[in-house]
């Protein structure tokens, strides 16, 4: 006989674990399946422990800068696997902290593969358990928040090996530190692994088939994140197809195309970061006849699969593939299974590269807002002369605002600079309230603050900015 419960999760990350907690507290019997760690990948092998590399790269790289601030140091060093501890510690805590999530909230885990089968109602799940037995549960609803895993491309040799090709994975617990390596791909994760290894002295190149990095920022940012990238000392190749990945005991040889001429790229190790591939197959979907969009799970505006009782969220659900729209869709979608009229899950979205310097944005782009035809008012905003910023020695970069002409209403907010990811909520919460440029002209900002900027960007674009 099946196990029942109101709602079964399986997958545990932040979309899995924050939707059995929040259907827990809405007075559900819930039971979270997960296969491997809890927490999933983001707490356990991305958004979290990278941060944690990125925070003792930028520790270490600030050294060479304490002439700047009248401070002096001899003999600065690091200790690389240390570093590596370190990541590994946190995301140790982390992962012992949603256990105890689980326990506080009286959620069941269960431990081991889970597969659907048909039901009466919702699907059944189908858990083969670590000692070699199975069991079977049965629920009202039951959500799926698979996650993602690393995109492969075999027929160019662009595989994980664990040696010379790595993916996130080994790219974050690897033996020793490389002397050179090239990174394929130029998103947050591709540009997050380039800047780590950069910060710690490693020769970086990388590598990006579009004909500009961080392809889906607004072209102004990007031009500028590159610049501020190569003085740092990396190196790109963009408009760069590669065709083929060879290695050998020493290395690895990356063949790209740029502007029609072929050339080759050598190093030690090449991280592979052209994307993810959704966890969707081997998990019963096609014997229920669960309806995918390019190897991602369609849902409705509440996460309902097409399958009666069965929903889907974060990344096995489609883009953008972020920890924040995962736990943002699990909230909803628990919250609409427990029978709440809740509002559309569509909300704006922040996007998030946490580099030196760091990146974040909402909203559309000025080329996005260009196409659509949109009369638009752009504002922009230069850290070079936010008093805080030159206190810091923080002056690179800046914040740029796009509004809607016609309506004043905030459409898209785009910024490159010291702890930009920490600001950029200002404008996801603006666009969430329907902010127009009035609203923002009238908030008293702190002084002195890099949040300044915001206001002046927003002043600028009305002919009103103050300090340039």
């Amino acid at each position: 006989m099946a196990d029942t419960f109101d709602l079964i999760v399986i997958g545990s990350g932040p979309g899995g674990y924050v939707a059995a907690i929040r259907a827990s507290q809405l007075g559900l019997k819930v039971a979270i399946v997960e296969r491997e760690n809890l927490g999933g990948i983001c707490l356990n092998w991305g958004c979290i422990p990278t941060k944690a590399l990125l925070k003792s790269g930028e520790k270490f790289e600030s050294l060479s800068h304490l002439k700047e601030y009248g401070l002096s140091a001899s003999g600065a060093s690091f200790d690389f696997d240390a570093i590596i501890q370190r990541s590994r510690g946190v995301a140790k805590q982390l992962n012992q902290g949603v256990g105890f999530l689980m326990k506080k909230n009286k959620i069941e885990v269960v431990s081991g593969d889970a597969k659907l089968e048909k039901g009466q109602g919702a699907p059944k799940v189908v858990v083969a358990l670590k000692d070699g037995q199975s069991r079977t549960l049965q629920a009202k609803s039951v959500m799926l928040a698979v996650g993602a895993r690393a995109r492969a491309l075999p027929q160019i040799g662009l595989e994980a090996d664990g040696e010379r090709i790595w993916a996130y994975r080994e790219a974050m617990a690897p033996k020793s530190l490389p002397k050179s390596l090239i990174v394929i791909g130029s998103g947050a994760i591709g540009i997050e692994f380039g800047s780590f290894y950069r910060a710690l002295g490693c020769d970086v190149t990388v590598v990006e088939a579009v004909g500009r990095i961080m392809p889906v920022e607004d072209e102004e940012v990007s031009k500028a994140a590159q610049k501020s990238f190569e003085k740092r000392g990396m190196k790109f190749k963009v408009g760069a197809k590669v065709t083929k990945v060879s290695k050998d005991s020493k290395g690895v040889k990356v063949a790209v195309e740029v502007g029609g001429k072929a050339e080759t790229l050598e190093a030690e190790v090449c991280i592979s970061a052209v994307g993810i591939t959704a966890n969707t197959d081997g998990i019963g979907l096609e014997a229920l006849g669960v309806e995918l969009d390019r190897g991602h799970i369609k849902t409705d505006s509440h996460c309902q699969t097409n399958v009666k009782g069965l929903y889907a969220i974060g990344d096995c659900a489609g883009a953008p593939w972020l920890a924040h729209k995962a736990s943002h869709e699990g909230i909803h979608a628990a919250e609409h299974i427990a029978g709440f009229k809740t509002p559309n899950v569509h909300s704006p979205i922040a996007g998030c590269t946490y580099a030196q310097p760091q990146v974040a944005s909402v909203g559309v782009t000025e080329q996005q807002a260009r196409a659509d035809k949109r009369e638009v008012k752009i504002g922009r905003f230069p850290f070079r002369v936010n008093g805080k910023a030159i206190a810091s020695g923080d002056t690179d970069g800046f914040v740029k605002v796009i509004f809607d002409a016609k309506t004043g209403a905030l459409i898209g907010a785009h910024m490159i600079g010291h702890e930009v990811t920490e600001m950029i909520q200002g404008y996801v919460t603006a666009i969430t309230m329907e902010a127009t440029e009035e609203d923002i002209h009238g908030i008293v900002y702190p002084h002195p603050t890099m949040s300044e900027a915001m206001h002046e960007a927003a002043l600028d674009a009305y002919g009103r900015v103050i300090h340039i």
